[in-house]
């Protein structure tokens, strides 16, 4: 049987072996902290819940492929109150399946596989669909690489004019994933300023805009003003409600693109099921749960850089979402991961986000505070016992 030649470059998805192995381990039976994949413990607020469950009808019926349009008016709404920014439903808010899916078939629209410009820009360590998508869409992923010195962000206008031809799209992560880096509105106003200059789709994942602590994150969109051309915004329940398994957010911006991604959808599906899509109007439309969610994660947060601080574990970036960033005591991510799990602590190797990431670890914080304060007692036992990497 014939394969495409994607999958065998790409091979397995790293965050999802990952997964498997910590299943593997909790069916043991034994204790587990898992701070590997971003899917906290804190229930789904009960509004939700019960908004999804009242619009259960008797009758099952496909979703429409643009979504409801209450939906829509809700995350334009949100927009207006968290970020000031004014958007129309009709033109500028498609929702999605989460933000995987929507990031994941961007290039679909957008990346011409025969054309000039068929490379996609991201920064390594980064969330791997972005590059993931370029591929099985036919284009390119050309990883930018992301350090200390730069406070993990990438400043496109640093990157060589050929690297800026060849490109359709870069994407931006902030708050990102892995590191927790920040970037502040001057910041996003340079990279608007350098994309439109050559031409290029700017998109921003923003999922983990509600989990910030010292200041409110900033949206691409605020930078792009009343000029939503060359830009989308993709924004997600999944961090910000406690929804991961609910798959509902929602793309932003460009009314000339949000036409080619409406157009697009129906060739691969739908908007989330109508009951998921009430559940998402009700969290879009409360801000009370997610200040309550980011209480805890602070309260979370907290518990581990203290730990990390008493350690002398270098941390980097980690000024919002719920990853905390570190670095490898050793120098090894690999190896000292392995040395985690010997202790039952999951955490994920920097590599698993890119050659960019080896010798960093990412915590992301999903065990309970009480779960954290567990798991950095056992891991402080470990060090004292000489059974970790120093």
């Amino acid at each position: 049987m014939t394969e495409n030649p994607a999958l065998r470059r790409l091979g397995g998805y790293p965050l999802a072996r990952l997964q498997e192995l910590a299943n593997r381990l909790r069916a043991e039976g034994v204790p587990l902290a898992d701070f590997a994949i971003g899917d906290p413990d804190e229930p789904t607020p009960e509004p939700i819940r019960r908004a999804l469950v009242d619009a259960v009808g008797p009758v099952s019926r496909y979703p429409t492929a643009v979504g409801q349009r209450a939906l829509r008016e809700a995350v334009a709404g949100w927009l207006a109150r968290r970020h000031g920014v004014e958007v129309d439903p009709e033109i500028h808010v498609l929702p999605s399946a989460g933000s995987k899916e929507a990031i994941f078939h961007l290039p679909l629209a957008v990346l011409d596989p025969h054309g000039p410009r068929r490379h996609v820009l991201w920064g390594e360590p980064g969330y791997p669909v972005y590059g993931r998508g370029a591929l099985f869409a036919g284009g390119e992923s050309d990883p930018v690489a992301l350090g200390v010195e730069s406070g993990w962000r990438p400043e496109l206008d640093a990157l060589p004019a050929d690297r800026l031809r060849r490109a359709c799209i870069a994407w931006v992560n902030y708050p990102h994933n892995p590191t927790g880096a920040t970037a502040d509105l001057d910041w996003y106003r340079r990279q608007l300023d350098v994309a439109r200059e050559h031409d290029l789709l700017l998109a921003s994942d923003e999922c983990y805009q509600e989990i910030w602590f010292d200041e409110p994150a900033p949206s691409v969109l605020e930078a792009a003003g009343d000029d939503l051309t060359g830009v989308l915004a993709f924004v997600s329940l999944s961090k910000r409600s406690g929804m991961t398994g609910y798959r509902s957010g929602a793309i932003v911006g460009d009314p000339e693109l949000i036409a080619r991604l409406r157009a697009l959808r129906p060739n691969v599906g739908t908007a989330s099921p109508d009951f998921v899509q009430a559940a998402a109007v009700a969290a879009w439309s409360d801000q009370g749960h997610v200040d309550e969610r980011r209480a805890i994660f602070a309260e979370k947060r907290r518990v581990v850089l203290d730990f990390l601080e008493t350690a002398g574990i270098e941390v980097s970036g980690s000024q919002a979402t719920f990853y905390v960033w570190f670095r490898a005591p050793g120098g090894d991510d690999a190896t000292y991961a392995e040395a985690l799990l010997d202790e039952r602590i999951v955490a994920t190797p920097g590599r698993a986000f890119g050659p960019a990431g080896q010798g960093w670890l990412r915590l992301a914080l999903v065990p309970t505070v009480e779960g954290c304060h567990d798991a950095v007692a056992r891991w402080g036992a470990a060090l004292q016992a000489g059974r970790l990497p120093t």
